[in-house]
C-alpha cells in the first residue's frame, strides 16, 4: 500500500498538471476511434468498499475501483464527505487482475472534497484501484458516495485535444447493512424507506387472575 500524501492544489492546477504530465504520452498517435469509445462519451463502472488500514492512521480508509471503455489520462473523485487523506499512487491492472506499468499520481487538498489524479491508463477496461480516507465510519450515515469524472488528452491533427466524461456515480459502500437509504445514490436519489415498527400485542391475563 502506498503512503498517503496530502497536497494543496486547486482545480486549475490539476488541469494544468494533466497536460504537463502527458508530454511523452501525447507524442504517440491517438488511438483509433474505431477501437475505442468517444472519450467525451465514455461509460465507466465502479464501486467503493472499506479499504485496508493505513499504518499510523486510525481514520476510515475507503477503497475505490473502476474501469472505463477507453483510455484515460486523469480522473477526479468528488466526495460529499471531507477527505482526510489521499493515496498517492493507485494500482492499474488489466481485466485479468495483472498489474500494469501504467501509472497514475493522485493528490488533493486535505481536508478537501476531491481526489485528483493524472497519468495514464492506456487502454480501455483497465481497472484503477486506490484509496482515500474520511473522518467517519464507512457504514455510518451519510455514507460515502463519490462521483467520478475522467479525462483523456490526445493528439488530433497535431493539436492537443482534451476530452472529459462523467460524472459517474460509484454508489454507496458495499458490505454495509441495509438501511432506510439503501438503493439511493447521489445521481439517482430516492426517498428514505419508511420502516414501520410492529407493536407487540398486550397479553391478556389468564382466567381467574386479577388484572
Amino acid at each position: 500500500m502506498h503512503a498517503f500524501q496530502p497536497a494543496h492544489r486547486t482545480a486549475s492546477c490539476w488541469l494544468v498538471a494533466i497536460v504537463g504530465s502527458l508530454a511523452l504520452l501525447l507524442a504517440t498517435p491517438a488511438l483509433s476511434r474505431a477501437e475505442e469509445s468517444n472519450p467525451n462519451n465514455y461509460s465507466c463502472l465502479g464501486h467503493i468498499n472499506s479499504g485496508a488500514p493505513e499504518a499510523g492512521s486510525e481514520e476510515q480508509q475507503v477503497e475505490y475501483s473502476f474501469y472505463c471503455d477507453g483510455p484515460i489520462t486523469g480522473y477526479q473523485l468528488e466526495s460529499q464527505i471531507p477527505l482526510t487523506g489521499v493515496e498517492s499512487s493507485p494500482l492499474v491492472t488489466n481485466p485479468a487482475g495483472n498489474a500494469l506499468t501504467d501509472t497514475l499520481s493522485c493528490s488533493g487538498e486535505i481536508p478537501g472534497w476531491a481526489d485528483n489524479c493524472v497519468g495514464a491508463a492506456k487502454a480501455g477496461y483497465e481497472h484503477v484501484t486506490g484509496q482515500f480516507a474520511i473522518g467517519s465510519k464507512i457504514c455510518v450515515e451519510p455514507r460515502e458516495d463519490p462521483l467520478l469524472t475522467v479525462t483523456y488528452a490526445y493528439l488530433e491533427k497535431g493539436l492537443v485535444t482534451q476530452a472529459i466524461a462523467g460524472p459517474f456515480d460509484l454508489g454507496r459502500p458495499l458490505g454495509c447493512h441495509p438501511d432506510a437509504y439503501s438503493g439511493s445514490t447521489r445521481l439517482s436519489p430516492r426517498p428514505p424507506i419508511k420502516v414501520h415498527k410492529k407493536h407487540k400485542a398486550k397479553k391478556k391475563p389468564a382466567a381467574g387472575t386479577k388484572s
